[in-house]
């Protein structure tokens, strides 16, 4: 579908996502592009600066980060002041906490990247695999014979492979 604004792609959408690259505050969406019930993910704003969503879509909905002190200096929500309210995201996990409230609510994940999240959700699906007898290793990461010779990996027939499990 070709679209000629970002007003026009995201209208009755039920989940939208930001990821750009611009190192800079970029807005995307703004709060006039909001509809009851949507869930934004913002992904790009991911450093201090670089910001995807408008303050005005944050204060419509209900915020959920995965770490807040890195959030408040690289996400969206550092725009925003030093008490805007966020909602942890492994609490919701962890039924600890509700996520969405009710099918009108507005949903933001400003994701910033937590390595130690990735991982563990890498690590958790790789066993889950295992464990199930599903998925095929593949070669996915090289491993250079020479680890100190940074041009191993330029010259053919000088490689190794790792073996992971693609599911």
């Amino acid at each position: 579908m070709h679209c000629n604004s970002v007003a026009e792609a995201v209208k009755g959408a039920d989940i939208v996502t930001t990821i750009t690259a611009d190192k800079a505050m970029a807005t995307i969406i703004t709060a006039d592009m909001v509809e009851p019930g949507m869930h934004f993910n913002g992904v790009g704003g991911d450093c201090p600066g670089k910001t995807e969503l408008a303050a005005g879509v944050l204060t419509q909905g209900k915020v959920f980060v995965e770490f807040e002190p890195q959030t408040r200096i690289e996400g969206d929500v550092q725009q925003m002041p030093a008490d805007f309210p966020v909602n942890h995201l492994w609490k919701v996990l962890a039924g600890k906490e509700v996520g969405r409230d009710n099918d009108e609510q507005v949903t933001i994940f400003d994701s910033v990247g937590f390595a130690i999240e990735d991982f563990s959700t890498l690590e958790y699906i790789y066993k889950q695999s295992i464990q199930r007898g599903i998925g095929v290793d593949i070669e996915l990461v090289p491993t250079p014979i020479g680890p100190k010779d940074l041009f191993t990996h330029t010259r053919r027939g000088q490689l190794r492979s790792v073996k992971r499990r693609a599911v």
